[in-house]
């Protein structure tokens, strides 16, 4: 079948910098929401409280050893001490400006994360590609992006 034929947003990205904006500009996610266990409730949930804050996300619900956070009542992200922890996870939070993408990063680090990759463009990924990158307690590694320019 010729590319041509395919809707836009089936079609190969030969240039990513050039197809960012068809990328990231696109309808809402995929997923109603992503969920996973962690080792330490209490300590996660202090630190996601923290890291989270600077990007508008909190608790919507929660119960002795589980969470719900979102923002604008949508409780997207889920956490809890419901079973074996999961590690290796990868989760990139949607930051409204680099100034929040900053602001995740600080909050993060002194709510116990480790670095993993200070606030900056990530052109490998596309041109305005700004991310940050923290592993929180259970070393899943937690980002914030922004996408649209400085």
């Amino acid at each position: 079948m010729l590319d041509a034929a395919l809707p836009a947003y089936a079609r190969p990205l030969r240039d990513v910098t050039r197809n960012a904006f068809r990328l990231f500009r696109s309808p809402p996610m995929i997923l109603d929401h992503i969920g996973f266990n962690v080792r330490d409730f209490a300590l996660s949930k202090a630190f996601y409280v923290r890291a989270l804050a600077p990007l508008g996300i909190v608790i919507l619900a929660q119960g002795d050893v589980w969470a719900m956070m979102g923002r604008e009542g949508k409780p997207q992200f889920w956490f809890g001490a419901l079973g074996i922890p999961q590690t290796g996870v990868h989760l990139a939070f949607a930051a409204t400006d680099r100034e929040q993408v900053r602001l995740f990063h600080e909050a993060a680090l002194s709510a116990g994360g480790r670095d993993n990759g200070a606030p900056g463009l990530r052109p490998q990924y596309h041109a305005n590609y700004y991310g940050a990158f923290v592993f929180d307690p259970d070393g899943n590694n937690i980002e914030a992006v922004h996408h649209y320019g400085a």
